[in-house]
């Protein structure tokens, strides 16, 4: 039967009729592009009454545009009469969809804060129609595609419609007439000096940079340019600052962009392959009720005419219009090449899906090499360089919200970031990569995390979601396999958050390619499933069911699964983590952190420099050994959810199985219940000023308000109540638990400062548990069992105090008697 349904799927992608495709038209400034021909159905024109808001008569045309007038030819042609901008908007663009966005030119000192006010963030993305209506107006109407009902000759199409009017949010009186009849001039000056949402801030765009109002003598029109298919209009803005009351000035750039007459047909979404989507309400496709369609979000990627045999007959060939993306002039020359590679080597994707050349990486042009060429152009997509402090990269995408087409991306590539890729790589893979062992990387070094990094976030601005699964496919011993790693990466998709390999030992001897993240096999996949061009299905419907066959039959390879980020209970689907065991990888892990602690001050030594970087490489270990417990504590209560349609067989969800959360809880008796005391270097800590008890509480307490969070003891119940014996029952989970934490009782020894402190805590959070008040919000059997349980804790500890010779350990044992008796007394007054 599978070689069957392989065949038909093999069968469907090899057939297909040519397909009618439109050719962009190349960008001009100086004639105007022919009317599009408007097969839409056209919106009945909007009534209004008369009063103040009436237009005058429409002048003559040679009133407004004289002699003196600059005129520029494209999507609109725009007249500059004196200090007046006018739009003549011909009549064949009226009713069509048309994409603003307005990104910052050029950011504002002292506004910044991490993420936004910086030259090339978007600050509002929506789409208008231009209408004309009585009395010599034109209005423009927002539109929104939240809700569908199919066929526009069906009875429910007519019902939605009228329940779903879009709104009205300027009028426009027309100046004049164009000389054909066919074109209307408005006056859009004071609209563009002014503040609106539509062309400028959006409200929460507004909100999180603290935009106040507008102070209009201080706000003016820089420039407005037409292109073929869209408008650039740059506007200098000056707000006061809601926190402050100081005014900042931006210069701000808003595109207006002809979306398609014809959108690109959508390609309906997959929960099984990570992308980001579109979705409407349909109230047509079910007709006993309503469905949500989802679409995902994709570029469009077609053969051109002369090539669809070919592709049909399955050489590769190129796309009409391939997707390119600039690199910011800004950008250091050094790390240029390295963001190119880190663009072109999703190709292999590409070429998988039937494209070759697919995907383009430039140098943007200099103003003296273009003076025209903005990096603001809705027609260029770019990774953009943003002079920040904040460690971060970002890949936003612009959509046609009617088909999911992706239209351009703005990459943000921040500076800082380089800071943070050099932390993780030196924690991580210095006891495997000398380069590693200092402060300052070779550039080669560096450019090879810069394109890992840049290469995830080309993957987003794909379309391409988080796949935190990845990793966990890979068997854990092969991490550690030098020929393996070198054929196929430490994990499959580079859109995991496997950053680089910490499981991999120095005796191993692994490489670079085994160390640092790169394309893998599910992102081929995920490209060639969201990008293959079938012709042959004529709707988005109609191509269902052969992606269904297709994923099925693909997705029984374990290395493509998909892991959402959103599975939070799912082991499996973590972020940082590696391997298809986080005990094992913790431990291979943990020992190379125990390789760099004796190394740090002397990795981070840098002349005539305090013991900052040292302080800062410190903290990242710490915070390293935090991920690994954390990924441990997932198996305890956890729950495996792997993504299936109805025709796979076995279910979606299954508990973890208990000798793996067994296992989970002997890792954090033997890494955090005894104490890590290799942490605690006293040459780090005299040089750094950290307390080491609270270094060691901190991770401690951690751990422990995890595994005794009534999140967690719900879900061990619920999965107890629901898959029984393979459950790991609670009753047992507080017995293991409370046997890790008191092996002083049963072999007498003293108990150190840290494991006091760690008994205390455990403690002070069971008595918390104790309260009904608390615990009863998600498991009423909680508070019982735990009172219980101190009061079996208390006759251990009455017994050990007998044999106990250590007075500290006793003193604190009498003291922890003595909090549990007062503590529940108090709580059954």
């Amino acid at each position: 039967m599978r070689i069957h349904v392989f065949a038909f799927l093999l069968m469907v992608l090899s057939v297909s009729l040519f397909a009618q495709v439109q050719v962009p038209v190349p960008a001009t400034t100086t004639t105007a592009p022919a009317a599009p021909q408007d097969t839409t159905k056209k919106e009945t024109p909007v009534s209004v009454p008369a009063g103040n808001d009436q237009s005058s008569a429409p002048r003559n045309y040679n009133n407004i545009v004289r002699s003196n007038t600059i005129t520029r030819r494209g999507l609109f042609t725009i007249h500059k009469t004196d200090n007046n901008y006018y739009f003549e908007i011909p009549d064949s663009l009226l009713g069509r969809d048309l994409l603003i966005v307005c990104r910052i030119a050029q950011g504002a000192a002292g506004i910044r804060q991490e993420y936004t006010g910086y030259a090339g963030d978007q600050i509002n993305n929506t789409v208008i129609r231009f209408e004309k209506g009585p009395s010599h107006k034109l209005f423009l109407r927002r539109i929104t595609f939240e809700e569908n009902a199919g066929d526009s000759t069906d009875a429910m199409y007519n019902a939605v419609v009228r329940s779903n009017l879009q709104p009205l949010v300027a009028a426009f009186g027309i100046g004049a007439y164009g000389p054909s009849g066919r074109s209307s001039l408005i006056d859009v000056t004071d609209y563009i000096n002014g503040d609106n949402d539509v062309f400028f801030f959006n409200s929460a765009a507004r909100k999180t940079m603290r935009v106040g109002s507008m102070q209009n003598n201080m706000s003016y029109i820089k420039d407005v340019n037409a292109f073929p298919l869209n408008l650039e209009i740059r506007t200098i803005k000056t707000y006061v600052q809601t926190v402050s009351d100081n005014n900042f000035t931006l210069e701000l750039n808003t595109s207006v962009v002809l979306l398609p007459k014809k959108p690109m047909r959508k390609r309906f979404s997959d929960r099984r392959i990570g992308y980001f989507s579109e979705r409407y309400t349909d109230y047509d496709a079910n007709p006993q009720g309503v469905r949500v369609v989802s679409y995902i979000k994709r570029w469009r990627l077609e053969p051109k005419p002369e090539d669809v045999a070919k592709y049909i007959a399955g050489e590769l060939v190129e796309p009409q219009k391939p997707i390119v993306y600039y690199i910011d002039p800004a950008t250091p020359k050094v790390w240029v090449p390295y963001l190119i590679k880190g663009v072109t080597d999703w190709q292999v994707a590409f070429e998988k899906a039937g494209f070759k050349n697919a995907i383009i990486a430039l140098e943007a042009p200099t103003a003296r090499e273009n003076s025209n060429w903005s990096l603001e152009d809705s027609r260029h997509s770019a990774i953009v360089y943003k002079p920040s402090s904040f460690a971060n990269a970002a890949g936003p995408i612009i959509t046609d919200p009617r088909s999911g087409e992706i239209l351009e991306s703005h990459i943000n590539w921040y500076h800082n970031l380089m800071s943070i890729l050099r932390e993780w790589y030196m924690i991580q893979c210095a006891p495997n990569d000398p380069r590693a062992q200092k402060m300052t990387f070779d550039d080669e070094l560096m450019g090879q995390l810069i394109r890992s990094v840049a290469s995830h976030e080309v993957g987003h601005s794909l379309g391409l979601t988080h796949n935190f699964g990845a990793s966990a496919t890979v068997p854990v011993e092969k991490l550690r396999d030098r020929e393996w790693l070198a054929t196929n990466g430490h994990t499959p998709s580079i859109m995991d958050y496997a950053r680089f390999n910490y499981v991999a030992q120095p005796e191993d001897s692994v490489g670079e390619r085994g160390l640092i993240s790169r394309i893998g096999v599910y992102d081929i996949w995920a490209i060639e499933w969201g990008y293959r061009w079938l012709p042959r299905a004529k709707t988005a419907e109609e191509e269902t069911p052969v992606m269904t066959i297709w994923a099925n039959e693909r997705l029984r390879n374990d290395k493509l699964r998909f892991g959402s980020e959103f599975s939070t209970d799912d082991p499996r689907s973590q972020t940082e983590d590696l391997g298809d065991n986080a005990m094992r990888a913790g431990d291979y892990g943990i020992k190379n952190l125990q390789r760099v602690v004796p190394h740090l001050t002397e990795w981070t030594y840098q002349p005539h420099e305090g013991y900052r970087s040292l302080t800062t490489m410190y903290n990242a270990l710490t915070n390293q050994f935090d991920y690994y417990l954390g990924h441990v504590m997932t198996y305890i209560g956890g729950e495996y959810e792997t993504l299936k349609s109805m025709d796979q067989p076995g279910p979606v969800y299954e508990t973890v199985p208990v000798d793996q959360q067994r296992e989970a809880m002997d890792f954090l008796s033997r890494h955090i219940f005894q104490t890590p005391m290799w942490l605690l270097d006293t040459a780090i800590l005299t040089r750094i000023g950290q307390s080491p008890t609270q270094i060691i509480s901190r991770s401690q307490d951690m751990v422990l308000s995890s595994l005794l969070s009534p999140s967690r003891l719900s879900r061990i119940v619920t999965s107890e109540a629901t898959y029984g014996r393979k459950a790991y029952p609670l009753i047992n989970y507080l017995d293991e638990l409370d046997e890790a934490l008191w092996t002083e009782l049963n072999t007498y020894e003293s108990i150190s400062l840290y494991r006091r402190n760690l008994q205390r805590s455990y403690i002070e959070r069971l008595l918390d548990l104790a309260s009904p008040s608390k615990s009863d919000r998600e498991y009423r059997d909680v508070a019982p069992i735990v009172i219980i349980k101190l009061g079996e804790i208390q006759q251990h500890i009455r017994k050990g105090m007998l044999k106990m010779k250590d007075v500290m350990s006793i003193y604190h044992l009498r003291y922890i008697d003595n909090k549990i008796t007062t503590t529940l007394a108090d709580k059954q007054r």
